[in-house]
């Protein structure tokens, strides 16, 4: 072989030594993930606010009449009993809007009274009597008022 060749695949060869030393120096590194950062939302209302547990484990403010969006809200607590309205999914990758009536919080099937999953406007009634009402990608849910034109029940 010639020189230059031999010349050549010494460097080629320092430098995959140099690739893999740099490597295995590098993977000495921390491992931990990066921080999770706090965010901290504040805001002023008239309405009366209460907390709610989403299905991260996240307190969420809700103004009375309204759910605000996705997580588990306890009736008579967190949400009044009654008629709600949603426009529907939220829309983007989010194709429909699932809820349910809950008559316990346990997560077993059986405590679902009522559900569905719908891709448009819905209206759902929770009685006294649900335990929770659940939601996952519906828009905001407001109170009905039954003065305005109202669409198809879903049940």
């Amino acid at each position: 072989m010639s020189r230059g060749v031999l010349t050549h695949i010494a460097a080629v060869v320092i430098g995959f030594a140099i690739g893999a030393v740099a490597g295995y120096a590098g993977a000495g590194g921390s491992t931990d993930a990066p921080a999770t950062p706090k965010v901290t939302v504040t805001a002023a209302s008239a309405a009366t606010e209460t907390s709610s547990i989403d299905g991260s484990g996240t307190a969420q403010k809700v103004r009375s009449g309204e759910i605000p969006g996705d997580g588990t809200y306890v009736v008579g607590k967190d949400i009044e009993p009654g008629t709600y309205r949603t426009d529907g999914p939220q829309g983007g990758l989010v194709t429909d809007c699932y809820w349910a009536r809950l008559s316990s919080t346990s997560g077993d099937l059986r405590d679902i009274i009522a559900n569905g999953n719908t891709m448009g406007r819905t209206t759902v009634t929770s009685a006294p009597t649900d335990k929770a009402f659940t939601t996952t990608g519906c828009t905001r849910w407001t109170k009905a008022d039954w003065r305005s034109s109202s669409p198809a029940r879903s049940r």
